[in-house]
């Protein structure tokens, strides 16, 4: 929690309009394009910042954030479906790999085997199918999907107070009108009542998003692992001599290939990822026919659910203890709402209904087919089932689509942790933009060479073993379990669905990955361990950072200069000539280190502003929204609030900071003497002012907090990136101020 005050009233803090904000954004092509025309070609107005046409195709400009839902013809909704599958799709496509040959059953008979191919039939259909596409991807927040975004739409319909809340909450009533707000309904349910009036309510749910925040990054570090020793040990089937310790050592090989390729941003090889993944949805489709004919044409009938009574009629514990394998078969399946973003619901629906699916139900079906045959193969199930003419090409394949798959979930967890910094729960790291056209597509070297590590662990660790399989499905239900709780509140607040409808939903979806996430936990000491272990380490970051920033801002708000004394220690104070800004956290009150700074330096500058940068839980705060500002006393002295959105970026160095706010203050100048002493001020130079500020905890707390201030946060200060790193200003424009705050 980011313990501030109270905002000031509404009357006090103005929105300047857009002409005065024109150059903050200037060279955004997301918020100074206008577009005229239709069809496959855009042309874009100003986008070229010379104010001519430039032109823009179709596949360029549907990732572009525009202020209008776009409309898009059905031929664009099915390019846009081809295109996801590169994206969205390699983890749960390449899922066949690694499924069947999971389960460890000694003999199993045909009946075991439909049981089986029965349950991974039902599970795709209604989790996959019905939860993911029909129902979860309808609740994006402006065309954003994932974890977070469904908590931006519930902080934006829901009045969290803040209390006991490890993510920072601000409000101001100007919020509601952003453009990327969501509008509250008139009518109030009854669960949004006792949300709002509820602080643990509001701190369960805060926690969910944040677990299934790390368990995300597990599942990227699960996710390459799993799939490129599924694609590469088929090599062994090949040769004898060619042992499990190869077949390591070559996932390893790739691994860091993959890790350390990863700087150049996936804008270099995206254009190959949708062919190779539609190349591999057709291998497997056809293969798994060609099985289904050839060995056992009868295998769909495991529609039937009686297979499924049958198998644990049959299996007993066995049985049970093999459910929560079956959940490898969605593995991926929450990328479809992650990667909204990128594309659109319908595209999405398109490609997963008509292309994904129908594949991996035919996969499946002859695996299963092949098996019926060949129960013994059921350790190298997918190999095995291939006809010998095209194991080479499914292997090459199979090997490029397992990097496509690892590539999504790489990409995911930079992004995640993007979003994590913006709403302040996360110590800053290295955010490099690795495309100029596409804001999504960041890389984090701290991040990426962690998950690189954690990989290589686990690959060499497990030895290939099942145990791989195991974790991976503990870190997917998990996540898939808080999605389910997180949407069942949208449906009822949000959506204001009938309460029996949203009942079910929760009952049904909760009790089918209740089940699975109850046959794992036998799992966990034979390796599903491991995405606690890596969610338990982000967590502890996550919950250290947060506490010790929320115990600097109660410091600084109890210590803050109350109005006189600042009239007082301004007016006494020499006057030169320039700006002088103050970069604080707090959006009220002024911040106790203006009492160091002048006692240090013993005169202020002639302008000063007080610049709180913002994050909001909407996806994008448009440029004509950027900036709040109020006037303070003495004269000379004003606040401004600098607010974005968690998918925006500040892109502004420190010279269009400060022409943009002198811009927007002379909005609000009162008469020529004040607007002439901003123009002198401008003329004089600026200088920027941080704060460096270390925490001591004293004794009379216990050991555990102290142990968290003085240790675990002050390290994640020392060892991560300062507030300077995220604002492009330079060396000689700053002066940084340590002080020593003792709580």
């Amino acid at each position: 929690m980011e313990h501030r005050a109270p905002p000031p009233p509404d009357d006090v803090i103005v929105q300047v309009n857009a002409a005065a904000v024109a150059a903050v954004d200037e060279r955004s092509s997301t918020s100074q394009i206008e577009e005229v025309g239709d069809d496959d070609v855009k042309f874009v107005v100003g986008a070229d910042g010379g104010g001519g046409l430039t032109r823009r195709t179709f596949s360029e400009s549907y990732r572009m954030r525009h202020r209008n839902p776009l409309e898009f013809t059905p031929w664009q909704v099915a390019l846009l479906g081809y295109q996801s599958l590169g994206v969205v799709y390699g983890d749960i496509g390449t899922s066949p790999l690694y499924t069947f040959s999971s389960f460890t059953l000694p003999d199993p008979s045909k009946d075991d085997l439909l049981g089986i191919l029965s349950l991974i039939l039902w599970t795709l259909t209604l989790v996959s199918l019905v939860k993911y596409v029909f129902i979860v991807l309808h609740a994006d927040d402006h065309g954003e999907g994932g974890t977070f975004a469904l908590y931006s739409l519930l902080r934006q319909h829901v009045n969290f107070t803040g209390k006991t809340m490890p993510v920072p909450v601000t409000r101001l009533a100007s919020d509601a009108n952003l453009k990327f707000h969501s509008k509250k309904s008139s009518l109030q349910p009854r669960m949004l009542k006792f949300l709002e009036g509820s602080v643990i309510a509001q701190a369960v749910i805060t926690y969910l998003v944040l677990i299934g925040t790390c368990m995300v990054m597990g599942d990227g570090a699960l996710t390459p692992s799993i799939s490129v020793l599924s694609a590469v040990q088929g090599i062994q089937s090949r040769s004898s001599r060619i042992t499990q310790g190869h077949v390591i050592l070559l996932c390893v090989i790739i691994l860091v290939f993959l890790f350390l390729y990863q700087r150049y941003g996936t804008n270099k090889v995206s254009f190959t990822f949708s062919p190779i993944m539609l190349v591999w949805f057709m291998l497997i489709a056809s293969i798994g026919l060609y099985n289904m004919i050839k060995y056992y044409p009868p295998v769909l009938k495991a529609i039937s659910p009686h297979y499924i009574y049958l198998f644990f009629a049959k299996n007993k514990t066995a049985g049970w203890e093999q459910l929560g394998t079956v959940v490898l078969c969605i593995t991926g399946a929450e990328a479809m709402f992650a990667d909204l973003g990128h594309f659109n619901k319908k595209s999405i629906q398109m490609a997963y209904s008509c292309l994904v699916y129908p594949s991996l139900i035919l996969a499946y079906a002859g695996q299963a087919a092949f098996l019926i045959k060949n129960p013994s193969k059921l350790s190298t199930t997918f190999y095995s089932s291939i006809p010998e003419p095209l194991f080479w090409p499914v292997f090459i394949v199979a090997t490029l689509s397992a990097i496509v798959a690892s590539q999504a979930l790489i990409s995911a967890s930079f992004s995640i942790i993007k979003q994590s910094i913006a709403l302040g729960c996360f110590p800053r790291v290295t955010m490099k933009h690795t495309s100029k056209k596409y804001e999504g597509q960041v890389y984090s070297p701290e991040i990426n060479y962690f998950l690189m590590i954690a990989c290589i662990l686990i690959t060499v660790g497990f030895k290939g073993g099942p145990e791989i399989g195991q974790a991976y499905g503990v870190a997917v239900i998990w996540v898939m379990l808080i999605t389910t709780h997180l949407i069942t509140v949208v449906m009822v607040i949000i959506w204001q669905t009938n309460i029996a409808l949203a009942g079910s939903f929760y009952v049904v979806y909760t009790v089918i990955e209740g089940l699975f996430t109850i046959s794992l936990l036998y799992k966990i000491a034979q390796g599903g361990w491991v995405p606690f272990a890596i969610t338990a380490f982000f967590l502890i970051i996550t919950l250290s950072w947060t506490y010790g920033r929320s115990k600097k801002n109660e410091y600084e708000t109890d210590n803050l200069m109350d109005r006189q004394e600042f009239i007082r220690t301004v007016t006494m104070s020499n006057r030169v000539p320039g700006i002088c800004i103050f970069c604080t956290d707090l959006m009220n009150g002024i911040p106790p280190i203006v009492r160091h700074y002048v006692q240090h330096m013993g005169c202020l500058r002639e302008l000063m502003v007080f610049v709180t940068v913002r994050y909001l839980p909407v996806t994008s705060v448009l440029p004509e929204e950027r900036f709040l500002f109020d006037r303070l006393e003495p004269f000379g002295v004003y606040r401004c609030i600098v607010q974005y959105g968690y998918m925006d970026n500040q892109n502004m160095e420190d010279d269009e900071y400060v022409v943009s706010i002198i811009a927007a203050l002379k909005e609000i100048a009162q008469n020529a003497n004040e607007v002439a002493m901003m123009d002198s001020a401008l003329a004089n130079g600026s200088t920027f002012v941080f704060g460096r500020v270390i925490l001591k905890m004293g004794v009379k707390h216990n050991c555990f907090k102290r142990f968290i201030i003085n240790n675990l946060y002050r390290f994640l200060q020392k060892n991560f990136r300062s507030n300077l790193s995220s604002l492009k200003i330079a060396p000689s424009k700053t002066l940084q101020i340590g002080i020593q705050y003792e709580i």
